[in-house]
């Protein structure tokens, strides 16, 4: 049987508009309001998760799925950089924002690297080996990017060659541990599924 894992990205709220490391905090009006918008056009699906965000969160609730929280499905771990823009961290720490963005292995902020993180969504990932059905799971962009990389074997640095667009779905279908990939679609009309 083949399994379906549907990615959708958080509605892009103020911390992912200032390209902030994830500080937790909520959607504006307007961000909970394009979610709502797309509430139709998701995909059927047997399992509905979400990331324990509350970006995550909330736009579970604004595109009308009951979801459960899924602690695997966590963003980075960006640890004391937590809460700050990649400019101000770029800023006070220009050497370390340049080893973190060149090497996967690299936590200089005390978190977690890339490579934990693919590793870390990957095991998740893996546990559903030998499933059927559809899961539909609303994650952070660094999440989707981190399972698209473990999914097809990518190397780790190829996370930072791939864009997660604000309320976009991206599906890996498989079986026997081997994933395709489509990626990208926006939710709404044109890009329903």
């Amino acid at each position: 049987m083949t399994l379906r894992v549907m990615l959708i990205s958080p509605a892009a709220g103020p911390a992912l508009r200032a390209a902030r490391f994830d500080d937790d905090a909520p959607l504006d009006a307007a961000a909970a309001a394009r979610a709502e918008a797309a509430a139709g056009a998701l995909p059927a699906a047997s399992t509905r998760l979400t990331a324990p965000s509350a970006r995550c969160r909330q736009t579970a609730r604004a595109l009308g799925l009951d979801a459960r929280p899924e602690p695997g499905l966590r963003d980075l771990d960006a640890g004391r950089w937590r809460g700050l823009t990649l400019e101000e961290v770029a800023a006070a720490e220009p050497e370390a924002v340049a080893t973190w963005l060149a090497d996967p292995e690299a936590a200089p902020h005390g978190g977690e690297s890339v490579r934990a993180l693919a590793d870390r969504t990957g095991g998740w990932l893996d546990s559903l080996a030998g499933g059927d059905g559809r899961v539909l799971a609303v994650v952070e962009p660094a999440v989707v990017r981190a399972l698209v990389v473990h999914a097809l074997g990518l190397p780790p640095h190829a996370f930072w060659r791939l864009d997660v667009p604000p309320l976009s779905l991206t599906g890996l279908s498989g079986r026997a541990g081997r994933w395709n990939l489509r990626c990208g679609r926006p939710l709404g009309p044109a890009g329903a599924p």
